[in-house]
């Protein structure tokens, strides 16, 4: 039988991808009529099996070319559309360049209210993540946002990004603020125990694959999740700040621990720096 804990683990681990599940709702049903249609026309496209062969092994070709001539140091990233047709608040700031630095370290930096938070970023091993983090830095994405999650039961977790998370009426966002793309998931913590330790910063996610983007969450406790939220950083300075949050509460918006931090986390400002 399951321990107290344990169900309180999962149950704001429920919470956490519940954010944006409408999201994942809306891509369902529309796969859904996108198959019903497919296989209306499925002898049509019988007929052209020949020439689809043709086609996709050119395309092959094509794309292992495409990956192979990035510049040395660099990685080619795929940013998928979003246009808000899921369910999402889409800040639109269009997209970050194909091809992100893949070596290299990057230090981020939050400057709040209550003091700078700075983290190290490791490109190699999150390489897209890191880029569309420097991209949306400077667009100044997270400027003036609030910090508008925290978990105390369950998962430890302070989860901010939500560009919609302003003002005094940020209580009233639902959490499903992002870009105007995202992308798949990377360096996850697979054989790691716990999965995302104290001072972790990871992306949020909906249950769906390939669907990163601009919210984040740190641990203020080792916190055990699956290993499907990208790892993006390792917090270097302020985690105190965090604690200090977390002891302050949630007012359990959201149920039992979960819910708006009590007290309220201003991030003025996010920057990167350039790979080093």
């Amino acid at each position: 039988m399951s321990s107290i804990k344990d169900r309180q683990r999962a149950a704001a681990r429920a919470r956490l991808e519940k954010e944006m599940a409408e999201r994942a709702t809306a891509a369902k049903k529309r796969r859904q009529r996108q198959a019903v249609i497919g296989a209306a026309i499925g002898v049509v496209v019988i007929a052209g099996v020949a020439v689809w062969v043709v086609t996709a092994l050119g395309k092959d070709d094509t794309d292992k070319t495409s990956a192979s001539s990035a510049p040395a140091g660099t990685v080619a990233c795929q940013w998928i559309p979003e246009d808000g047709s899921t369910g999402s608040k889409v800040k639109d700031v269009g997209t970050p360049p194909a091809n992100v630095p893949n070596v290299g370290t990057s230090t981020l930096t939050m400057d709040t209210n209550l003091g700078a938070i700075t983290a190290t970023v490791d490109l190699a091993k999150a390489p897209c993540t890191g880029g569309a983090f420097t991209y949306l830095a400077s667009k100044k994405f997270w400027d003036n946002t609030k910090c508008h999650r925290l978990t105390t039961e369950g998962i430890k977790v302070l989860q901010c990004g939500d560009p919609t998370a302003t003002g005094k009426g940020y209580r009233d966002t639902d959490g499903t603020g992002g870009p105007s793309f995202k992308y798949a998931e990377e360096n996850l913590p697979t054989n790691a125990k716990p999965a995302y330790p104290k001072g972790t910063i990871a992306m949020a996610k909906t249950s769906e694959p390939s669907t990163t983007g601009s919210q984040f969450f740190i641990t203020y406790a080792d916190t055990d999740l699956p290993a499907e939220y990208t790892v993006l950083g390792k917090v270097t300075k302020g985690i105190e700040i965090v604690d200090t949050v977390a002891k302050a509460g949630t007012d359990n918006a959201n149920g039992q621990g979960d819910g708006h931090p009590k007290k309220e986390v201003d991030i003025k400002t996010l920057t990167m720096t350039a790979a080093s």
